[in-house]
């Protein structure tokens, strides 16, 4: 896991601690792929690392507004590649119920991790409008679209960075 206890929202809104969690996502996914391209993609008040020669999302984060009413695109999802087993979902790096959607947004990710543990930071994102909530996805090679962790955070204005790491 990254060492996130040098950042701190204390005194410091939630998107202030972007830019230098951006260089540590960065710095930490080039230590084990060498050929890349990281674009930067952003939709809606989302924004994702995508690295292009690998095909796969690295990290996704966005400030919440707070519960989002839209109704989930439930055939595009189902359009969206797995391949994993029965054991995983199509997880998102940003949950709908914060205006997360599909295709970028989407990862193979293992069920019990999904429905289980990964909901307390989502819950406490989509409830906590102004806050911040990342997803950074690990892989275990460069050949592969399905992440072996997680690195999930969440930070309240005012409040501090919390983070939980999964595996998948």
């Amino acid at each position: 896991m990254i060492n996130y206890s040098f950042i701190s929202a204390a005194g410091n809104s939630p998107s202030s601690m972007i830019s230098d969690l951006v260089s540590l996502w960065i710095d930490d996914y080039c230590k084990g792929v060498s050929n890349h391209e990281i674009l930067e993609v952003n939709i809606g008040h989302c924004s994702y690392l995508f690295d292009n020669t690998a095909d796969r999302v690295i990290v996704a984060w966005g400030i919440s507004y707070g519960k989002s009413s839209e109704a989930r695109d439930k055939s595009r999802m189902a359009g969206h590649p797995l391949g994993n087993g029965k054991n995983y979902h199509r997880g998102h790096t940003i949950p709908h119920t914060m205006g997360g959607g599909t295709d970028i947004n989407l990862v193979p990710q293992l069920g019990k991790v999904n429905v289980g543990p990964f909901r307390v930071l989502e819950k406490k994102a989509v409830a906590t409008p102004n806050s911040l909530y990342f997803t950074y996805w690990k892989y275990p090679n460069k050949s592969t679209q399905t992440p072996s962790g997680v690195d999930q955070g969440f930070a309240a204005p005012g409040g501090r960075l919390e983070v939980s790491s999964f595996l998948n």
